[in-house]
C-alpha cells in the first residue's frame, strides 16, 4: 500500500505562509520542520512521517532531545526483555534466543491452553516451540545479514600484530552484556535507527518534552 500524498497546503495556511515559501515543506521537509516543528500541531506534523525518516527526524536537535527524554526514562520497549526479541539482530548473545523462546511456548500450552488437559493438548506444544525456534532463527538469520551490510561506520585497520595483542580485552560478563545491549538499544533508538512504527517515533516526538 503506498503512503497517503504529502499536501504542503495546510502547513502553509496554518501557519500563514504562501505557497511560495522556502524551505518548502514538500521539497525540503527537514529544513522547514528545524524552522517551524513547535509551531505545528499535533495532527500537522504527523503527516511529515510520509516523506522523511525517524533517521532523518533526528537530525533537527528538538525531536532528537525529546526521543532522548523518553530513552532515559528507561521505558519498557528499550529494556532488554522486549529488545531482544523485538531486535535479535542486534543482541550479540542471539544462541540464548532459540530454545528459551521454544520452552516458554511449551509452558503456555501446558498452563493455560485448554487448561493442560492432556487429550486435547497432544503435541501441540512442541509444535509451537519448533514453530518459534524457526521463527526467530529467520529472524536472527535477516536482520544479521542487514547489520551486516548497513553497519560500516567503522572498519579496523589491519594490524599484522594483532594475533599477539599484549592487551587482550577481557569478556563482558553477562549482565555486562544486557547493559551494553541496552545502550546500543537507546542510542538506535534516539538516532532514528531502529525498525519501529514511524507512527510511534512521530507520537514520541510530538508528545514528549
Amino acid at each position: 500500500m503506498s503512503n497517503p500524498i504529502f499536501d504542503k497546503t495546510p502547513s502553509l495556511s496554518y501557519l500563514g505562509l504562501p505557497q511560495s515559501y522556502e524551505p518548502s515543506p514538500e521539497n525540503d521537509p527537514i529544513a522547514f520542520l528545524r524552522k517551524h516543528l513547535l509551531q505545528l500541531p499535533p495532527h500537522l506534523l504527523m503527516s511529515y512521517t510520509h516523506i522523511t525518516t525517524p533517521n532523518q527526524r533526528t537530525t533537527i536537535a528538538a525531536i532528537r532531545n525529546r526521543r532522548l527524554h523518553y530513552a532515559n526514562k528507561n521505558p519498557p520497549d528499550l529494556q532488554f526483555n522486549y529488545a531482544r526479541i523485538t531486535w535479535p539482530g542486534l543482541w550479540q548473545g542471539q544462541e540464548r534466543l532459540v530454545g528459551q523462546d521454544g520452552d516458554d511456548e511449551r509452558a503456555w500450552v501446558q498452563s493455560e491452553f485448554l487448561k493442560g488437559k492432556k487429550k486435547f493438548v497432544g503435541n501441540l506444544g512442541n509444535l509451537l516451540a519448533t514453530y518459534e525456534e524457526e521463527r526467530l532463527s529467520e529472524c536472527i538469520r535477516t536482520l544479521g545479514r542487514r547489520r551486516a551490510t548497513t553497519d560500516t561506520d567503522f572498519v579496523p585497520e589491519e594490524d599484522s600484530d594483532s594475533d599477539s595483542d599484549p592487551h587482550p580485552q577481557e569478556k563482558e560478563t553477562e549482565e555486562e552484556a544486557k547493559a551494553s545491549f541496552e545502550r546500543l538499544i537507546r542510542e538506535f533508538f534516539v538516532y532514528g535507527r531502529l525498525e519501529v512504527s514511524d507512527d510511534r517515533c512521530c507520537g514520541i516526538e510530538i508528545t514528549v518534552h
